[in-house]
């Protein structure tokens, strides 16, 4: 069973281009002093590495590390969930609003190493669901589609997104400004969808198993689905006509649609507080599935165990304090592929020309 391990002595040295990431002999560090601070932990350790002379301390650590006000992380990953937007939680805790986006994206980066740390890599032992969730980016001109793998047990496996094209009923002038937009910014590939469930379903199901996935009649599910190598497939298909009850075998996405739009503002119909990048949903989405999958009971009423408790991935709830308990890092997680450039903050939103991606020297 996965876990996460606790850290009673520094682990290694923050410096991933330090040689004892790649030498055989034990890492070798030394304390050097401490500094006082007025919260807790008031006396922090400092240390510094033989290999490469990196100082560092205990806080390097902390999901807290480098911050003013290291209250704040709890306060905003409740409230991303209690359908806040960013402005009103900054008023909340009375703080520029680009801090609490700050502080989302740092959340966001440390709950998608979370996730990978602890999801299955074997093969699925129960169904999955796959299905995707219409949202937008900056404008309703640039839709996207947020895909989820969810099983009968309501466990979010992995999730990615799917740039598309607008499409539906639109006056003229809607259709002459879509057509403005695409000859500035570029035409969304009309082959995402099938890219991206190609790229999810990779990655949660292992080469050499066998997963039962059941779906809508998307005509970009089999497709993407057949051009999988090393896994085999059985593929059912329901009709989105469907009542959408418990007993519709597609309920697990179907719910977790549900819960997504009433825990996230940024994804209710008509709203102003709309995902400006698809990064920031991406990110969002990924405090959501750590909270969804580790901390929150399947069933509020009976508030019995959380989907990951109930496959034996950890052996009691969470609370959001141990989910926030330590510090992640990227290349000891190993990552690649789309959650590398997910983290880094490398996906694009074609409409904003400068986006900022995740390239901080130390606090990866």
């Amino acid at each position: 069973m996965p876990h996460l391990p606790v850290f009673r002595r520094p682990p290694l040295c923050p410096n991933p281009r330090c040689d004892s990431r790649a030498g055989s002999s034990p890492w070798r560090y030394k304390k050097k002093g401490f500094y006082l601070r007025d919260h807790a932990p008031h006396r922090v350790q400092r240390y510094r590495c033989h290999h490469c002379g990196r100082n560092f301390s205990a806080q390097t650590f902390q999901t807290t590390y480098w911050l003013r006000q290291a209250g704040l992380l709890e306060p905003i990953f409740h409230r991303l969930l209690s359908c806040s937007a960013l402005r009103q939680i900054a008023r909340e805790l009375g703080v520029s609003h680009s801090t609490v986006q700050r502080l989302s994206e740092r959340l966001g980066r440390h709950c998608l190493l979370l996730h990978e740390t602890l999801r299955p890599m074997t093969a699925p032992t129960e169904p999955l669901v796959l299905d995707g969730l219409r949202s937008f980016e900056h404008s309703q001109y640039w839709p996207m589609d947020l895909n989820l793998l969810v099983g009968p047990s309501h466990y979010v496996y992995g999730f990615n997104e799917a740039e598309l094209r607008r499409s539906g009923t639109m006056r003229p002038a809607q259709r002459a400004r879509r057509r403005e937009l695409e000859e500035k910014y570029g035409r969304p590939d009309p082959q995402a969808t099938k890219k991206r469930v190609r790229e999810l379903v990779e990655r949660v199901v292992p080469k050499g198993s066998f997963a039962l996935i059941r779906s809508d009649e998307h005509q970009s599910y089999p497709r993407a689905l057949k051009t999988i190598p090393g896994r085999r497939f059985e593929h059912e298909t329901i009709s989105s006509k469907v009542s959408r009850t418990t007993r519709n075998p597609l309920f697990p996405a179907n719910h977790a649609d549900l819960l997504l739009r009433h825990c996230s503002a940024n994804h209710k119909r008509e709203t102003i507080a709309f995902s400006k990048r698809r990064q920031g949903a991406l990110y969002r989405l990924a405090i959501w599935t750590v909270w969804k999958n580790y901390v929150k009971s399947r069933s509020e009423n009976r508030r019995d165990a959380p989907p990951a408790q109930r496959l034996g991935i950890i052996r009691r709830a969470w609370t959001v304090g141990r989910v926030l308990s330590e510090r992640l890092f990227p290349e000891r997680v190993g990552i690649s592929g789309w959650v590398s450039r997910c983290y880094f903050g490398r996906i694009r939103t074609r409409a904003i020309e400068g986006c900022v991606v995740h390239a901080a020297r130390y606090a990866v």
